[in-house]
């Protein structure tokens, strides 16, 4: 299992890279100004820096119960990361329709842009981290 620092250093990292790689194309993407946008980037990625640790310190302890393991094959990879950007996409469809001041489907348009975005970076941020800190099994 990782570490509570571990698991820290995962999730911040996770967002500051997001947050640099979506705010200027969110900004371009959806003719926004780039402040407005990046400060709900920055906003959002402290909503998914706690999701981030809440969601993966659950999934790894579910992995463990159900499995005795922790190491995710290429299927469980994909499940994570879709399940992790669903509860994103409950979290923030909200504040994305609020302070854009963006319509229902606007916003989620918007968010499902995003959440494709997002699908992939965190596979490959995931698998990227995995292998430059690999996870210990517990004993």
């Amino acid at each position: 299992m990782r570490s509570i620092a571990d698991r820290i250093r995962h999730a911040v990292c996770f967002e500051v890279i997001g947050v640099l790689m979506v705010g200027p194309l969110a900004s371009w993407a959806f003719d926004a100004e780039l402040m407005r946008v990046g400060s709900l980037a920055i906003a959002l990625s402290l909503v998914a820096t706690a999701w981030n640790y809440v969601y993966n310190l659950w999934f790894d302890h579910a992995m463990w119960r159900m499995l005795g393991r922790v190491r995710k094959t290429l299927s469980e990879r994909v499940l994570h990361a879709f399940i992790f950007e669903f509860g994103m996409l409950l979290l923030t469809l909200p504040p994305v329709m609020w302070w854009l001041d963006r319509g229902v489907i606007q916003a989620l348009n918007m968010s499902l842009s995003l959440m494709v975005f997002y699908l992939v970076y965190t596979y490959v941020y995931n698998l990227a981290y995995d292998w430059l800190f690999p996870i210990r099994e517990p004993a």
